[in-house]
């Protein structure tokens, strides 16, 4: 188009818990995003986008093995985030990989290259600044697939996003909701009255 027209757009989806604090059925808005695909690194921009602290700080925890490929932090939009998570959503980081085994450090038949790395991303925490200016600690809450390339692509092109999941297993319960389907629509309902 000849005139830039901004977006908004909200993924709403299922996630994976990782935290005593995200039980099945918490509603999680992704504040930043930890993207194991890479994608944002093919992009000229990207650190312009990029929380680069917050990679820093998560590639020593972690240990990084460079064979995985660098991981990068998008950001959700601020204002966004806050008008759709309001006061009664989770609020953290989440993992996004495009695999539902190793890069969620889950093992079938296969070994994985790190078997802490779990127990790892549950630890992680974060010091950062909210909206308001205040400290307040991330941890990382969740894994889902889709959130970092939502928010990074989103704020390289000029568009807000953000993204919401419903906690539909919790890895660090060793619970399951199989009937998720009944109970989405809540979140689907919420996030479209707060657009």
């Amino acid at each position: 188009n000849a005139d830039f027209k901004q977006l908004t757009i909200v993924r709403i989806g299922t996630c994976g818990g990782l935290q005593p604090e995200t039980p099945l059925g918490t509603f999680i808005a992704s504040v930043k995003s930890i993207g194991f695909d890479g994608l944002l690194n093919y992009y000229a921009d990207r650190d312009k986008v990029c929380d680069l602290n917050l990679e820093k700080a998560f590639v020593s925890h972690m240990n990084w093995s460079p064979q995985k490929g660098a991981p990068y932090v998008a950001c959700a939009n601020e204002e966004l985030t806050q008008q759709i998570a309001s006061n009664d959503m989770v609020r953290g980081i989440t993992i996004a990989c495009g695999g539902f085994y190793g890069p969620q450090g889950r093992r079938i038949r296969m070994e994985i290259q790190d078997p802490q790395q779990n127990a790892k991303v549950e630890a992680f925490k974060y010091t950062d600044r909210n909206p308001q200016g205040e400290e307040e600690i991330l941890k990382v809450c969740n894994f889902e697939m889709e959130s970092s390339a939502l928010a990074g692509l989103a704020s390289i092109l000029g568009h807000r996003a953000t993204t919401c999941c419903m906690v539909i297993a919790n890895r660090y319960a060793q619970e399951m909701n199989t009937s998720y389907k009944n109970t989405i629509d809540l979140l689907i309902q919420k996030v479209l009255e707060r657009i």
